[in-house]
């Protein structure tokens, strides 16, 4: 029998119960991975918290990596044998070994470890649409990245310094500053000193950046829109500090024709070739060097709500991993 962490009810990480679970011979389409290592991510605490509703009982998770032990009837992408790794769904990554659709499996380049793969599915696939497909950084341009040392922060600073661009982020404490600063960051900002609207507009001598990627959301939303230049576009893809208000669009108008966008990354990778393009992106990316991943927390997955509390109280960096 496998184990797993299920929610049967919302709310704080002691909703988080290590149960067994039955795992059936894969379905059609299906395939059996035995986890390597499990990626903690931010949207697991929406999920947890019900913030982003999920039918109850339910598992938890959206991103593994491991060894696949056995397919289904009309499998033919995976074999049982290979390495691969997944994100963004289904839900139920913070299992032992679970089923999953074959169609949502990447198999792993050799230079490609489990932990690291674990490590950067969610975070990594979500920096290559928001970097170049949600908005395409181009070199020469002036990009914001809120919390810079977070796990998408941190690929994300690498990526778009590579790409060229001049990268400003806001963290909270010396501390991340110096790792965003390691990591791809020109400009660090910490947001509890001062104004980062002001600083960025300093930055960028008065015209603002192209470009806003927030992952922190209400209380920093109406600065992003008043650090953006004229044009600017505010991709807000995520709800740390809770999620944006309701707000009048003619502020957008008011603020110099602005752009905002709230994506998703299911719809950047619901269609196959779509996933193996930006997966191919960020393998490339990882595996020249050009994007380290850092893993700087870890714990076994059956402390899942440890993980989650740290996680809420920022007092992480990088990324976590759960090991089965």
């Amino acid at each position: 029998m496998n184990r797993a962490i299920r929610i049967h009810r919302t709310g704080g990480p002691e909703v988080l119960i290590w149960e067994e679970v039955a795992v059936p011979p894969p379905a059609a389409g299906e395939a059996t991975v035995r986890h390597a290592a499990v990626g903690l991510n931010f949207i697991d605490t929406y999920h947890r918290s019900g913030l982003y509703p999920l039918p109850l009982p339910s598992g938890i998770g959206l991103e593994g990596a491991g060894v696949v032990e056995a397919v289904g009837e009309g499998v033919t992408g995976v074999t049982v044998g290979d390495r691969v790794a997944y994100a963004g769904g289904p839900v139920g990554a913070y299992a032992e070994a679970r089923n999953l659709p074959a169609h949502r499996l990447l198999r792993l380049p050799e230079e490609v470890g489990f932990h690291t793969a674990a490590a950067m599915m969610l975070q990594g696939l979500t920096a290559a649409y928001l970097l170049r497909r949600t908005y395409r950084v181009q070199a020469g341009d002036a990009v914001l990245i809120h919390a810079a040392a977070g796990g998408v922060g941190l690929i994300a600073c690498q990526w778009a310094k590579a790409l060229g661009a001049t990268v400003i982020g806001t963290v909270g404490s010396a501390a991340k500053g110096e790792l965003a600063r390691a990591h791809g960051c020109d400009h660090v900002i910490d947001y509890t000193t001062g104004s980062f609207p002001q600083r960025v507009r300093e930055i960028t001598g008065g015209e603002g950046v192209a470009v806003v990627y927030d992952g922190v959301g209400k209380d920093v939303f109406m600065g992003s829109l008043d650090s953006l230049r004229t044009l600017g576009m505010l991709v807000t893809y995520g709800n740390a500090s809770g999620p944006v208000p309701p707000f009048d669009p003619l502020l957008l108008s008011q603020k110099g024709s602005l752009f905002v966008t709230r994506p998703a990354l299911m719809h950047y990778t619901a269609k196959r070739a779509d996933l193996e393009a930006l997966g191919g992106e960020l393998f490339d990316m990882v595996v020249s060097g050009k994007v380290r991943i850092e893993i700087n927390q870890s714990c076994p997955l059956a402390a899942a709500a440890q993980a989650h509390r740290d996680l809420e109280a920022r007092k992480t960096t990088g990324s976590t991993i759960l090991l089965p």
